[in-house]
């Protein structure tokens, strides 16, 4: 191994920007001296694995991995880190292996370099499904170690910074990515400035001639400002001084994405926009930022309802701070933005500033910076092994990228972020997914509440949940919020197949009842027959494509029956089948559904048309849809009602009455007085005298049916009642 003799930072000389003497000066500031040698010992190794390699602006390629060791050691990133952002290229683009690495740097480096190696280095079809994959691989990345991610997003920002040396579809390709991908991720781990820089560097990429103009307006438009600027500052800083208190009042500049952005999303002018002025004001305690907060409210009135308290409640992102809005001079909005060094810091570096691995025995706290990332890599991991494949991970993902978020109250008074919009579904599969799956009812603030319902923030928000209860599909249309939706998804994709299953199986056994056979007496030569015939995977395969109404029950089993016996002559043999029915008992799930054109209920005489949609839908013998459909037997499947049926059905009765004061309420207490349920009301009027009602009621039998039709028809403003069929 090469010996080198290492600079000495303390010998006052300076090295010019860029070399790795610079880089040693800087990080001899907070890392020991044998620490700084080890940095210099990865850059060595860096630049004789990448000898002969140039970038594409001409320079030798080792400059690359110095800039971005540079980038990190900004943050005061840890040894290891410094170590793996110099060597990250080695194993992507030299002969340099990952044991040859851990033999040389140890274990956790080679895993670091590894990791990174890993984001960019498989090729796709597609553009798309390339950063999908490239997304999920960082996400596995993170969760084994968040430096990883660290050292990309600095790889990424040395990288956009360079990006002139491009060809422009390149260019523009590359800032795209940037702007979707790498700057929400930033802005998630609460990294300020980099996701500043990246979407700042990302617009001049992608729409240069925009940037240059709204620069130019912004320069020209300070210059005007300038003045009041100054003025709003003194006044500050000058009632600041009064009350005693140390603070650093720093005017805030909005950068050019950010300017663009509201001029796009919220159709202002640069004017509109740019008449605004912010200030952010540091002191050194928390209790000075509530004491210069009333400092400033004192200065200048407030805008109601603007105030936000960040450093009660934090950002997913660990981000605190106190935001306020006041009415200034001529009734000039100011923002105003007040915290601590410390937050300070947050803020701009993020998950960096709170960097947990310079002190191995320190354990991430319950609510660091270090420890909110891990909970929700370890959320995206969850949901990749719920997705279908990479591109609908992506799309579940980028929804929780974004920090519009609301605070909600558990009962014991803990507090959970969800994304804005987010309801009471979404929050029982965020504290838990069988809490989701077994959910039925909410209380928002102790008081009965639809699932459906969007919460806000502040608000306490119980689940109610009962034992054998399942998801909902209507859920999917109003939940918001990735793990939810998968979730839902996940358990009814399984809760479908197994019910398909089943009932492909019994209907399978009555086909072949229907022609003195029972499935019982087939040899398992004979099962693996059909499953080779039908080009299935397994028996349970075949039973699984009846009930989902891809397979007809009555077919099978002809097909089974041929392949035991002589066709010809078992045929011959046989008496005609007689179709035994298949029992309804009205708890099958998703795959036996009740036709809305006839709603059939106990008592009616009864037929299944096979849907490969729907599974074996219920209509009455009487049906003009079964009679149509009936003209396919091997559609249709013979049904009957089971005798003892504990649930109720829905039907549809018409009404005609003379038009009454509170006619409704007497109808509705006729029905619930005959156990009936009403699940749905329509009137249209006929004349200025006569209405038309239409109710749809959930009813047990025809018995109970006309008894509840018997009592609305005792009421003496009804002229017709009877039960409609469409």
């Amino acid at each position: 191994m090469h010996q080198y003799s290492f600079f000495n930072p303390s010998s006052g000389v300076k090295e010019p920007a860029g070399s790795i003497d610079a880089l040693a000066i800087s990080l001899a500031e907070y890392l020991t001296p044998d620490q700084v040698n080890q940095v210099r010992r990865a850059y060595y190794y860096a630049e004789q694995a990448h000898e002969g390699q140039n970038r594409r602006s001409g320079e030798p390629y080792v400059t690359h991995p110095l800039a971005v060791a540079s980038i990190l050691a900004e943050m005061h990133m840890d040894v290891q880190s410094l170590m793996a952002a110099m060597l990250h290229d080695v194993i992507e683009d030299t002969h340099v292996t990952k044991q040859g690495l851990s033999d040389q740097f140890g274990d956790v480096v080679a895993e670091l370099v590894d990791g990174v190696s890993k984001l960019t280095r498989i090729e796709f079809q597609s553009k798309a499904e390339q950063q999908a994959e490239n997304f999920q691989k960082m996400a596995l990345a993170m969760a084994k170690d968040i430096r990883v991610i660290l050292v990309k997003l600095a790889d990424r920002l040395h990288n956009m910074r360079t990006l002139g040396a491009m060809p422009q579809d390149k260019r523009r390709r590359i800032a795209r990515e940037t702007l979707e991908i790498y700057a929400p991720i930033a802005q998630r781990l609460g990294m300020h400035n980099i996701r500043v820089e990246f979407e700042d560097l990302g617009f001049m990429s992608m729409h240069p001639m925009r940037a240059r103009r709204i620069r130019k307006a912004i320069t020209t438009r300070f210059g005007d400002r300038k003045k009041t600027i100054t003025s709003i500052k003194e006044s500050i800083e000058n009632c600041l001084t009064e009350e005693g208190h140390s603070a650093n009042v720093i005017g805030r500049e909005k950068h050019l994405f950010s300017i663009y952005s509201k001029m796009r999303n919220k159709r202002k002018s640069l004017k509109e926009i740019m008449d605004l002025y912010a200030f952010r004001i540091v002191v050194d305690s928390v209790d000075s930022c509530y004491r210069v907060l009333g400092c400033v409210h004192s200065l200048y009135k407030p805008v109601p309802g603007q105030f936000k308290d960040y450093i009660a409640i934090p950002k997913a992102n660990g981000y605190q701070s106190l935001h306020t809005v006041l009415f200034g001079l001529e009734g000039v909005p100011i923002e105003i933005q007040i915290r601590t060094h410390e937050m300070e810091e947050m803020a701009n570096n993020g998950i960096a500033a709170h960097w947990l691995y310079k002190s191995s025995d320190q354990e991430p706290k319950r609510n660091s910076s270090h420890a909110r990332a891990r909970q929700w890599v370890q959320g995206l991991l969850e949901m990749q092994e719920r997705a279908g494949d990479s591109l609908e991970f992506i799309e579940n993902v980028k929804i929780d990228l974004f920090p519009d978020e609301v605070y909600v109250f558990t009962p014991r008074g803990d507090i959970m972020e969800l994304p804005a919009g987010a309801t009471a579904v979404d929050f029982a599969y965020a504290v838990h997914s069988d809490i989701g799956n077994s959910c039925v009812a909410c209380r928002i603030n102790r008081r009965l509440a639809p699932l459906s319902e969007t919460l806000q923030s502040g608000q306490t928000v119980e689940v109610i949940t009962t034992p054998g209860a399942q998801p909902n599909p209507a859920w999917l249309h109003f939940v918001v919020t990735a793990k939810a939706r998968t979730g839902i998804r996940h358990h009814l994709k399984y809760q479908r197949k197994n019910e398909a299953l089943t009932l492909g199986k019994r209907m399978l056994e009555r086909a072949l009842a229907s022609m003195n056979e029972n499935i019982a007496d087939f040899e398992d030569k004979y099962l693996q027959q059909l499953v080779d015939t039908t080009h299935a995977k397994t028996p349970d395969n075949v039973y699984e494509q009846i009930g989902m109404g891809n397979r007809v029950a009555y077919l099978t089993a002809r097909q089974l029956l041929n392949l035991r016996d002589n066709i010809a002559d078992g045929d011959a043999l046989r008496p005609p089948p007689t179709r035994h029915s298949m029992v309804i008992h009205g708890t099958e799930g998703f795959l036996v559904n009740f036709a809305r054109c006839c709603y059939p209920i106990p008592g009616d005489h009864i037929i299944g048309i096979v849907s490969s949609e729907k599974g074996v839908v219920v209509h009455c013998e009487n049906c003009h849809n079964s009679i149509e459909l009936s003209s396919q037997p091997d559609r249709v499947v013979p049904l009957s009602w089971a005798e003892n049926i504990d649930r109720d059905f829905s039907v549809e009765m018409k009404i005609e009455l003379t038009k009454q004061r509170g006619i409704i309420a007497v109808l509705a207490t006729r029905v619930n007085g005959a156990d009936g349920s009403i699940e749905k009301i329509s009137v249209e009027d006929e004349n200025a005298k006569i209405s038309t009602i239409h109710l749809i009621v959930g009813v047990r039998s025809r018995v109970h049916l006309a008894n509840i039709m018997r009592r609305i028809r005792n009421i003496p403003a009804v002229i017709k009642v009877t039960r409609e069929r469409h």
